[in-house]
């Protein structure tokens, strides 16, 4: 009788991958998770995906999938997968001896040895720990010390520990770090910045990411067009008197310096001055938007329309939609329930308009057009990310001999 092969797969391993996923609650589906397992499997060297690891873990997740959120940024932009598959791997290499390459990395501090960017990079993929990240804030310390005349080339640490916060929820340190005047220049790029907000947006934590905000614009580092989707969804989220002032301000710079915004951003804009029933500023906003086909510039639409009176528009509009839903070959118009609900307490005093808009709402919600979803939901609800063949689309248009764009006529077509 033939013996059964041994596994030989290590168990520390086994519990990286466990807990990789297991901390993963940044809205991932059930593929996403199947995805991060494979691609760490293929790193580690098991074929076959390890079933006996992977089945386990994806159950679990997908019992729990459904309620997986995560707000604002996709993870094209956070790049929180890529960042555990790495740490994976690096564990994988140095197995066994994480402690004594910790120990190592302390030593050298004490003698104040010098810290190379290989060091820092793996000492930053091997932290699992509280207390592994305040060594590694020491390291990053000295290693700026060392390093803060010397350019650091392409390669930022400041993504890559904003990275290792996120995944911790460690969001002290990270504003510690990115607050001190004696690490400037390290966190010099607007991605560790929008990180860290996103991660203060999630939390809840709205007051620390206005500083953080405000901390970007003290040091001068560039705001990007992610970077005004999150500054507009925080101040809607405060829903403070200076909400608005901020929102208007920042989107008078961004037009100046010719920065691009996205739909999403200015939708953040128009619920906010909507919130602090600035209605004259909720019209400016929608009007700047370029495309307004979507569910959520639909149901803003609708409410801009009831707070500045224009009913006979916002009956028009209503009907348009009702009438594209009686068609299969277009996509139907979705409204809010709670729109529809603060829609109704515009015209409570009109019965004109009231009894029309009551036989309007009936006619959708009998087609289907009216969605449980909150404003703040679809505000909130993370987009889907970057198509995976549109990647390998662009991968493969650099030659692998030459490093130089291929320049096919088909590429060219």
């Amino acid at each position: 009788m033939a013996l059964r092969p041994r596994r030989t797969t290590r168990p520390s391993m086994h519990c990286s991958v466990l807990s990789l996923v297991d901390s993963a609650n940044w809205g991932w589906g059930c593929w996403d998770v199947w995805s991060l397992l494979s691609s760490v499997c293929s790193l580690l060297g098991w074929r076959g995906a390890a079933p006996w690891h992977v089945s386990g873990v994806l159950r679990s997740v997908c019992a729990r999938c459904v309620w997986a959120k995560r707000y604002l940024l996709t993870d094209d932009i956070i790049r929180l997968q890529e960042f555990q598959q790495k740490k994976v791997a690096t564990e994988h290499q140095i197995y066994g001896n994480k402690d004594s390459y910790f120990r190592n990395i302390e030593e050298k501090l004490k003698k104040n040895g010098i810290i190379l960017k290989d060091e820092l990079k793996t000492l930053l993929h091997l932290c699992q720990t509280p207390d592994d990240v305040e060594i590694a804030k020491n390291v990053i310390y000295r290693y700026h010390t060392e390093n803060r005349n010397v350019a650091f080339g392409e390669f930022k640490f400041g993504p890559l520990f904003m990275r290792l916060c996120y995944e911790m929820d460690l969001e002290v340190p990270a504003i510690e770090l990115i607050k001190d005047q004696t690490l400037h220049g390290f966190f010099s790029d607007s991605t560790s910045f929008n990180i860290l907000m996103d991660l203060l947006f999630k939390k809840g934590h709205y007051e620390s990411a206005l500083e953080v905000l405000g901390e970007m614009k003290k040091q001068h580092v560039k705001f990007i067009k992610d970077t005004y989707l999150l500054a507009f969804a925080i101040c809607y989220k405060l829903n403070i008197p200076e909400s608005c002032k901020i929102c208007t301000k920042l989107l008078e710079e961004a037009q100046l310096k010719g920065d691009n915004m996205t739909r999403r951003a200015y939708c953040f804009a128009v619920a906010c001055a909507l919130k602090q029933n600035d209605v004259v500023k909720a019209r400016s906003f929608y009007s700047q938007i370029m495309n307004t086909e979507s569910r959520l510039c639909s149901n803003l639409n609708i409410l801009v329309q009831a707070k500045t009176g224009a009913l006979e528009d916002l009956m028009q509009t209503l009907e348009a939609a009702l009438d594209m839903g009686t068609s299969q070959l277009v996509k139907r118009t979705e409204f809010s329930e709670q729109v529809l609900a603060t829609v109704r307490e515009e015209l409570q005093e009109n019965s004109a308009f009231r009894a029309r808009l009551e036989d309007i709402c009936a006619k959708l919600q009998a087609s289907g057009q009216v969605t449980k979803l909150t404003l703040d939901d679809m505000l909130c609800q993370t987009p889907y990310g970057k198509k995976r063949h549109m990647q390998l689309l662009k991968q493969e248009q650099t030659s692998r001999r030459t490093f130089r764009p291929l320049k096919s006529a088909l590429l060219a077509e």
